[in-house]
């Protein structure tokens, strides 16, 4: 095949999991069943923090667009990837492909700052409790996470701009269940060693610089739980981060081993199982993982229901 450039706006077929066919039907109600939870579970987060005053504090109010992301990203996904199990992969144009990665990546982005954020919110709560609704207020909760939102919508373009300029030569077969860039770059028949060094420079900056914070949080945390001298006091306070430090670890645990590797050792296997986790498993377990790990929203939920 005559090489071609993505500009061009021609097909790609997304294979899915179309190699596993005598798995079709059980991954198909598997997914339909994991995607209806993460809907139905985040809305349930949203609208008990909605309906309960006591629930309209900054660290709710985080939570509420955590939700939200988690509902938005998946939904990119997660449609047009049910329907690979009937067509056996499907047909998208190049502005398609580029359209879901574009929001893919906006959601996974804001994900990462609203994660990092929340643990800054956390560390003010514990370490300066008297001071927290001054330093936490109405005002600086709306600047953060519109600062947030920004971040992915701006971090979301480079990768974008960069996979258009990519060009393919025999290959327009996207082996994954979505438009990825790490499987977009695999086909491609140009070099892209460029827009591999461009995804780990913004990778390294975003990711890792929201992780090494996160862990800064945690330090002083730690320090001034360990201060406390009751030990109800201390689990106490660790409870209000249990839930936040869990989603963490299972998300950037998940999300390292899918990108922050070179492409050399690339396995289409395992990118797809790795992505399905901080797809499919973190936006499904987060509204359990906080119902099941934090006293005051499980007490707030257990009143709406009364």
């Amino acid at each position: 095949m005559k090489g071609w450039n993505l500009s061009s706006d021609e097909t790609f077929l997304i294979v899915g999991f179309s190699d596993l066919p005598q798995l079709r039907f059980t991954l198909f109600v598997a997914f339909l069943l994991i995607y209806l939870l993460t809907v139905v579970g985040n809305i349930l987060i949203m609208a008990t923090i909605y309906s309960n005053s006591h629930l309209h504090t900054p660290m709710y109010f985080f939570l509420t667009n955590l939700s939200f992301i988690d509902i938005s990203y998946t939904s990119v996904i997660f449609p047009v990837m049910l329907g690979h199990f009937f067509l056996e992969g499907t047909l998208v144009t190049l502005t398609e492909c580029l359209v879901q990665m574009y929001f893919f990546i906006v959601m996974l982005s804001t994900e990462v700052v609203f994660l990092t954020v929340m643990a800054y919110d956390r560390f003010v709560a514990i370490c300066n409790p008297l001071r927290y609704l001054t330093i936490m207020n109405k005002a600086v909760c709306i600047q953060l996470a519109a600062v947030s939102w920004t971040v992915g919508l701006v971090d979301a373009l480079p990768h974008t701009i960069a996979v258009y300029t990519l060009s393919f030569c025999e290959s327009h077969i996207i082996d994954h269940f979505f438009c990825d860039v790490t499987a977009m770059m695999k086909i491609s028949c140009t070099s892209t060693h460029g827009i591999e060094i461009l995804t780990y420079i913004l990778g390294a900056l975003l990711t890792m610089m929201s992780f090494v914070l996160i862990i800064i949080s945690y330090i002083n945390i730690v320090t001034s739980i360990l201060k406390i001298k009751s030990v109800g006091g201390r689990f106490k306070s660790f409870s209000t981060c249990a839930s936040h430090l869990t989603v963490v670890v299972l998300f950037y645990g998940s999300l390292a081993s899918t990108y922050m590797r070179p492409t050399s050792t690339f396995s289409i296997k395992a990118n797809k199982i790795s992505s399905l986790v901080y797809i499919a498993l973190t936006p499904m377990c987060n509204p359990i993982i906080y119902s099941l790990k934090n006293t005051e929203f499980k007490n707030a939920v257990k009143k709406r229901n009364k």
